[in-house]
């Protein structure tokens, strides 16, 4: 079976850091690129983030890009979101997902409508 599980979420003041990770399994992992999203209450889903297992490819959204780090290891089939300079309208549920050859920097814009795994969110809180 496919699973797909993000985890580390909490609460966290405002301007600290927060790491999640994202792990994988029931599918060949080198193959897939990992979407980061998040859903903030009362709002749509969005994707935040994305990145290939395979090579350097790589897009984040401009309201986390230079706060946000996505990062992947292949030998542990996990992705980690690195948050940073967290701010209160970043609180949202945390979702990752996967989809097989997906490109991030060319159709980040189809994250929601293309990936084929997700995963159960984690909740991020962040107070001011």
């Amino acid at each position: 079976d496919v699973q797909l599980q993000a985890f580390g979420g909490g609460l966290v003041q405002a301007g600290g850091s927060l790491s999640l990770s994202c792990t994988a399994s029931g599918f060949t992992f080198r193959e897939y690129a990992i979407g980061w999203f998040r859903q903030a209450p009362g709002k749509t889903r969005k994707g935040i983030s994305c990145i290939s297992t395979i090579d350097s490819d790589l897009w984040y959204s401009d309201s986390v890009k230079g706060r946000f780090t996505a990062s992947s290891d292949n030998t542990k089939n996990m992705v980690y979101l690195q948050m940073a300079s967290l701010k209160p309208e970043d609180t949202a549920v945390y979702y990752c997902a996967a989809d097989r050859g997906f490109r991030c920097t060319s159709n980040w814009y189809r994250m929601s409508q293309i990936m084929d795994y997700w995963g159960k969110g984690t909740l991020v809180t962040v107070s001011s």
